[in-house]
């Protein structure tokens, strides 16, 4: 791309780059393996050990000039890889591999790089943004929480300033000035989330700013926006977040006009407390509605006789009692949501961590902190909103990266016009697969991870057990500590410690039970002794609804060639499932359990046929230069 295409405030492209409407056409054809492993090679063939730092600061002015003037021409992004490889292993100690050099170079071409866990993608996104913001385009680097992105920030800071760039962290505790400061940065780390709302933020700051002449003068003056536009994002993890959290929408709420005082909600949770499922009330756990029967709505009716005039209205009524019904038999503590310091947070469905800043609304949210014994918030009503879909296909330039992203490479193609280019392992896979196990119920299932966790504790291997909930969670941890069995438990009552548990999930005899998302995106350091023992062994304790996740958690274990293994349990529950509060006939539950139950096995094939795939035929690319495998 030439340097005047290149995404950037300015004439060109505004004073806040964004893209309006983004095309669904076909993506660009993808450059073939060949042509990557000519690039790698060319970069390879660059040494620059032998220069001074002088030399190497002359070289670091040229190369900003012919990106400036060029644009993202090959020659000169060869040059550049050469000098940020040497500039990394000068500041930070580390070489860049040829599958770093592959990654960052695909992404470049505003691709998704699917590389493997453990094979470097924080350096690869690091080269990528460097690259980028040589020629003048703002990057912003999007990881999974605040504390990657602090830690990654500030860890790469001083590659970054010998390049001359400025490094910028956002997190959720800071003001909007000391956010427009860090937006202002060549380069800036930030989840995706906080990316949103300070967008949200913006848009109605720049609605405003649409006014009299003299109010578009003094916002040029004094800008009421915190971002410079939306110019190109490299985002980890990009799976989870252009797929897994896609559709959820992100809400910008202010309080409401109208606040309803808590005595409403107490008398709604009240009268749905005395209905009874079945007779006046019919459930639907998919979509999380209640609906009121004949015999439900007289009975709300009759109750409504001692309320005050706002229940006198049928509609208003049904509709508070319908809520309140959902709050006290579709929402559930530790695995909807948890109860911290007297206040109720959400716990996201997709990622399994808690949700600051997000609220159910209608009054939901403020009926089920009643449930559980707390003060209600304020109610608070909608001022914007906005999903990732729609926020991320406003970026002028998007790539990233992630472990598990073949199996949504369609819709990635469809919804955002990406391309997933795959990575080669630096490293042959060491990893066995072990056979999946079937059990009667979940106290047969957690009286065998308590057994094999033991056996393994004992042989000096390090264990990683994946839960579905919190509630799953805490009742293994309660199995192991019946057992005597020392462990650490991660879960969204856990996430502040989140990235020092599993960074210590690698130590000899170390067991970790956690929520089969938790911990994403940080590094399990495999102790040389636990190595060489058989490495890390991970446990998945139920099939998630994409094998993609199932992947993400087992592949966690045997990375960079690291020796480990790996297996998944399956429940037959012996539950009879209900449909409209009524048990279903025998013979159609044990159909439904076994149809049930061989979903799930053809899911985990899937998964374990992924991962076969990505640690074998993806380690056969002959891309790789002199220092490859």
């Amino acid at each position: 791309m030439r340097a005047a295409q290149l995404p950037m405030p300015g004439a060109l492209w505004g004073r806040y780059p964004e893209r309006r409407e983004r095309s669904h056409a076909a993506p660009l054809a993808m450059p073939t393996a060949r042509r990557y492993g000519t690039f790698v090679r060319n970069v390879q063939g660059m040494d620059l050990r032998a220069l001074s730092d002088a030399e190497l600061a002359a070289r670091v002015t040229e190369v900003r000039r012919r990106l400036a003037q060029e644009g993202l021409a090959e020659p000169a992004m060869a040059l550049a890889f050469a000098i940020v490889g040497e500039l990394a292993a000068r500041e930070l100690g580390v070489r860049l591999h040829a599958v770093q050099l592959h990654a960052a170079r695909a992404m470049l071409d505003e691709r998704l790089a699917e590389m493997a866990t453990g094979e470097g993608k924080t350096l690869a996104a690091a080269l990528a943004a460097a690259v980028a913001a040589l020629a003048r385009v703002p990057v912003h680097v999007i990881t999974v929480n605040d504390y990657l992105a602090r830690r990654d920030g500030e860890h790469l800071r001083p590659l970054y300033a010998r390049l001359g760039l400025a490094t910028g962290i956002v997190t959720q505790e800071m003001d909007a000035a000391s956010r427009r400061a860090a937006y202002a940065c060549q380069i800036t780390y930030c989840t995706a989330k906080e990316l949103v709302f300070d967008y949200l933020r913006d848009s109605m700051a720049r609605g405003r700013d649409a006014g009299t002449l003299q109010e578009r003068i003094d916002a040029l003056v004094a800008p009421r926006t915190v971002l410079r536009g939306l110019c190109m994002a490299i985002i980890d993890e990009a799976d989870s977040v252009l797929l897994d959290e896609a559709r959820v929408p992100f809400i910008l709420s202010r309080a409401g006009a109208r606040q309803r005082r808590p005595e409403h909600f107490e008398r709604s949770l009240d009268v749905a407390g005395q209905l009874v499922e079945g007779r006046d009330f019919r459930l639907d756990h998919v979509l999380r509605t209640a609906e009121l029967t004949a015999s439900g709505r007289q009975a709300v009716e009759a109750a409504a006789q001692q309320a005050d005039r706002l229940w006198s209205v049928p509609r208003y009524r049904d509709e508070a009692v319908s809520l309140a019904l959902c709050a006290l038999h579709l929402y559930h503590r530790d695995r909807d949501y948890l109860v911290r310091d007297g206040c109720v947070a959400l716990i996201d469905a997709t990622t399994g961590r808690t949700a600051p800043g997000r609220a159910w609304s209608r009054g939901l949210h403020q009926m089920i902190e009643l449930k559980e014994g707390c003060r209600p918030g304020r109610e608070l009503e909608t001022a914007a909103e906005l999903t990732y879909q729609r926020f991320f296909s406003r970026y002028l330039r998007v790539c990233g990266m992630s472990g598990t992203l073949s199996e949504g490479r369609r819709e990635l193609a469809q919804v955002y016009g990406l391309r997933v280019a795959q990575v080669p392992l630096r490293n042959p896979s060491l990893r066995r697969v072990l056979r999946t196990r079937v059990f009667a119920d979940a106290e047969a299932r957690w009286a065998f991870v308590v057994h094999r966790a033991c056996e393994l504790r004992d042989a000096g291997r390090a264990v990683l057990v994946g839960t579905d909930t919190v509630a799953d969670s805490q009742a293994l941890s309660e199995a192991m500590h019946a057992a005597g069995l020392e462990h650490a438990l991660l879960n969204a009552r856990h996430d502040r410690a989140e990235a020092e548990i599993v960074a210590a999930a690698g130590a000899p005899g170390r067991i970790t039970v956690a929520t089969s998302m938790a911990g994403r995106g940080t590094d399990i350091a495999l102790d040389p002794e636990v190595a060489r023992r058989g490495g890390l062994h991970v446990i998945l304790c139920q099939a998630n609804p994409s094998p993609r996740i199932d992947r993400q958690f087992l592949g966690r274990c045997a990375r960079r060639g690291e020796p480990g293994s790996c297996e998944t349990l399956h429940v037959l529950d012996t539950r009879l499932p209900r449909r409209g509060g009524e048990l279903r006939p025998v013979w159609v539950a044990r159909l439904l359990v076994r149809l049930e139950l061989q979903a799930r096995l053809r899911r985990e094939r899937a998964a374990r046929r992924a991962l076969w795939r990505n640690d074998h035929a993806m380690g056969h690319e002959p891309l790789l230069g002199a220092d490859g495998p």
